[in-house]
């Protein structure tokens, strides 16, 4: 089964890694979806740390996924080129889970667990 997950992975540290830990319990192929840097600024309102050029190349040498791809301007294409079975959100992550579910339905989606979000959460990390 493919699992998708999607992220800004500004700065890889634990709580990316027990989150791409978590999502490959769900199937046999991992990839790994890195938000555009203009859309890291839409949503969050700054630009990443990191470049989304570096942080695809951090993510494809993490050992942990299959693939790692850029995403797109419009975040909802990539589920439809690659079609995974399941997509894994973060616990804090703002994805619209009701339109992927409407968009996707035969597509599983789990919410995972935050791994210390306290110490490892890019925002603090990266301040």
């Amino acid at each position: 089964m493919k699992v998708m997950v999607f992220g800004t992975f500004d700065g890889l540290h634990q709580g990316h890694l027990s989150y791409l830990k978590q999502a490959r319990k769900y199937g046999d192929y991992l990839i790994a979806v890195v938000a555009l840097d203009k859309n890291v600024l839409k949503f969050k309102g700054r630009l990443p740390k990191f470049s989304q050029t570096e942080r695809l190349k951090k993510l494809r040498a993490c050992g942990l996924v299959d693939n790692a791809i850029l995403g797109n301007k419009n975040i909802y294409k990539v589920f439809k080129q690659y079609r995974p079975d399941v997509a894994c959100l973060g616990y804090d992550q703002q994805a619209d889970a009701k339109k992927l579910r409407t968009l996707f339905p035969k597509m599983k989606i789990i919410r995972l667990k935050a791994y210390q979000p306290e110490i490892y959460k890019s925002s603090l990390i990266n301040a």
